[in-house]
């Protein structure tokens, strides 16, 4: 044993990709929701390249049996993290195949149960965790071809990376075959599973793009999926080099980590960009969209080899997207963009002290940052040297993992571009150069206006309202006018009053959200055009003005609570769970208090997802409308594998036992909790 921990030792040290070439795989898995557990059988091809004694696999707690080493059965140690081969491999080909079984602790989520008829699987793998759900490699540099059959109950569909080759179905299982033509890195392995309708759009080059959806959501498809051929079309012209998968699939997900995951061939995206049209106004899926399909080049096709470049993906899919929306947008979009970075990191710049080539940076560091360094890049080269410098190093660099310098060998055949320079300034220092920024901002008229509007920021208000009115009253670009209402935050009322009337005027829905933010105390005088911000075409701007309305004139509440007793908002139901609780704390309103308060508490319940949870959640203790179930509700929250949800649990439950009778609640629920919310819980009430 002393002599395996040596090898494993020394192979830490050195690749085994400098070793083995792993080259495809081919898995059949079958997915168990009850125990949420996963089983398969699975082989792999693979190349030495040098004599070598020990080939790991990494996988997370699974039991392995049936293990052979081309058709001959071999014994395996498993340390928990791997499956480690030991042999005296020579350079030549060879299979290695084995049957596993796992009950993953993260990377396979299940999301509601067959039950109720609500369940969905789906994984997120981003970096080094597909090991948990499938042996494969946490080395981003092992590429291979990934070919995965999976088999599951017939009434669900069943998506994977690639083209689906077969569909047989058997009793009441079917048995779905994926395969791939190109290598890809494991992190970017995917499966989703759900009820799922789609559509089917083809791409200029006829690239297939499947657009799925649950059956519920069919209203809401073409605002949740707008402008999704034409950002690929884009995309793939203005990169240079074609689509490099047979096929692109979007999937909403419920529960989903993140805004949006960019496996190979297929995206996973939350089921928070699932819209209608009012809602596609605060909340779209185009950048997201955009940004996950730009990955399919940049992270999935070139792949950043290790945490220090991870830039090349995070900063490129950033830019490109945003380029995708100024085609759609326009140019003043794109600007007031790439301004809001500048803001954003201007901000962060005061505390945060990481570079962007270190794998610690932030994720501003890494998204925001680098797409402006490559805006400064972009301009510094010209928009010709700089799109071939980028089709170069795609095409070089192919089903490859690259660094920095790779890219940089690409921009120097075009140009004499001081990167040294750029790359001191924009990737190796934290500090911010924002003249630089500001001098290609200025490139634009609504940019210019901007930046003359700041420049009043101290400016007595009677000094530049004239000037403010004329811009409100212009054409001018909504981020500009926006500008010029946040500065009235702290003006007098009397003073700002007839400014806020041009921007109500404006018509524009962003603009007048803005009124509905910064104007928490609302004169009677004004109540009437306030009460206007009711009918927009906004369900985050409804929210604010329904609360603000409602808690500054108490003898309309009655009124407000009728015109907004329908509304139901964005899919996380944040204008119903808000009117439930408005109607609940208006004694004079009439209705069965009992069924409101019982409404109000299974939407925080776990029939809902998170989002819809945690706007319940939140209603339900600033109105202080708890009981039991609230609480085993709020302890349940901490147990999500949406870790977002289960911080805010977790957050709250600590606010809360700070107070004496809130502590006793939580101890007298502690035995009806299971084994899960029980460890939390204990935990929570141990802390001091």
């Amino acid at each position: 044993m002393k002599y395996l921990f040596l090898l494993i030792t020394t192979l830490t040290f050195a690749q085994q990709t400098k070793f083995v070439d792993f080259k495809s795989v081919s898995g059949q898995v079958t997915i168990n929701s009850e125990e949420k557990s996963v089983s398969g059988a699975v082989r792999y091809w693979f190349d030495v390249l040098k004599p070598i004694d020990t080939i790991k696999i990494d996988a997370q707690n699974m039991i392995f049996s049936q293990v052979e080493m081309n058709e001959k059965k071999i014994q395996l140690t498993t340390n928990g993290n791997q499956l480690l081969l030991i042999y005296p491999f020579q350079k030549g080909k060879n299979t290695i195949s084995f049957e596993y079984k796992a009950i993953p602790k993260q990377t396979l989520y299940f999301v509601g149960s067959e039950a109720t008829n609500n369940l969905q699987i789906w994984t997120q793998g981003q970096g080094k965790y597909t090991s948990n759900w499938f042996p494969s490699f946490d080395d981003v540099n092992e590429k291979m071809i990934f070919n995965l059959d999976v088999v599951f109950n017939s009434k669900y569909q069943v998506i994977s990376n690639g083209v689906l080759q077969n569909k047989v179905e058997h009793d009441n299982s079917t048995y779905w075959k994926y395969t791939m033509q190109k290598p890809m890195s494991s992190y970017l392995l995917m499966l989703a599973i759900g009820k799922f309708d789609k559509k089917v759009e083809y791409s200029n080059s006829e690239i297939p793009l499947e657009m799925y959806y649950e059956p519920k959501d069919s209203a809401q498809f073409e605002p949740t999926f707008r402008y999704s051929k034409q950002i690929f079309d884009f995309l793939e012209k203005e990169i240079g080099v074609q689509y490099p998968w047979k096929i692109y699939k979007q999937i909403p997900v419920r529960d989903f980590l993140y805004a949006g995951m960019e496996n190979t061939s297929a995206t996973l995206f939350s089921s928070r960009y699932v819209v209608d049209s009012t809602g596609f106004e605060d909340r779209n899926y185009t950048n997201v969209n955009a940004h996950e399909l730009a990955h399919q080049w940049f992270g999935d096709l070139v792949t950043a080899e290790s945490g220090k470049d991870h830039w090349l993906q995070e900063g490129f899919a950033t830019y490109y997207a945003l380029l995708a929306e100024k085609q759609i947008y326009g140019d003043d979009y794109f600007y007031s963009q790439l301004y809001e970075y500048a803001q954003e990191i201007k901000q962060a710049s005061k505390t945060d002290t990481i570079p962007i080539l270190n794998p610690k940076a932030s994720s501003l560091s890494f998204y925001q940052k680098g797409a402006l360094a490559l805006h400064v890049l972009r301009e510094g080269i010209g928009e010709k040297n700089f799109r071939k410098a980028v089709l170069n190093y795609l095409k070089k660099h192919s089903f490859e993992s690259v660094n920095t310098q790779d890219f940089f060998v690409e921009i120097k055949k075009v140009s004499n571009y001081d990167l040294d320079n750029f790359s001191k300034v924009w990737l190796e220092s934290s500090n911010f150069n924002f003249k630089i920024i500001n001098d290609l901002l200025f490139k634009n008229k609504s940019m210019q206006t901007l930046f003359e509007i700041n420049k009043l920021r101290n400016t007595p208000l009677s000094e530049k309202a004239a000037f403010f009115a004329k811009i409100l009253q212009s054409n001018a670009y909504f981020s500009v006018k926006e500008a010029i209402v946040y500065q009235l935050k702290n003006e007098n009322f009397e003073d700002s009053k007839s400014l806020l009337i041009l921007a109500l005027e404006t018509k524009n829905v962003q603009v007048r959200q803005v009124v509905t933010s910064i104007l928490t105390k609302i004169p009677e005088e004004f109540r009437i055009q306030y009460e206007s911000l009711l009918n927009d075409k906004s369900y985050q701007t409804q929210e604010i003005a329904l609360y603000n309305l409602w808690n500054n004139f108490p003898e309309h509440r009655t009124e407000y609570l009728d015109k907004s007793k329908k509304w139901i908002g964005f899919n996380d139901y944040n204008l119903r769970t808000l009117w439930l609780s408005l109607a609940l704390s208006t004694h004079e309103y009439l209705g069965n208090k009992e069924i409101l308060i019982n409404e109000l508490i299974d939407y925080s319940s776990t029939n809902f997802e998170a989002t819809t949870r945690q706007n319940a959640l939140e209603k339900l203790i600033s109105f202080h409308l708890i009981n039991d179930t609230v609480l085993k509700n709020l302890v349940n929250a901490t147990t999500n594998s949406m870790w977002q949800f289960s911080k805010f649990g977790r957050d709250n439950i600590r606010v809360l036992l700070k107070k004496p009778e809130m502590r006793v609640s939580f101890e007298r629920i502690l035995l009806n909790l299971d084994e899960k919310e029980k460890f939390q819980l204990n935990r929570l009430l141990k802390e001091k």
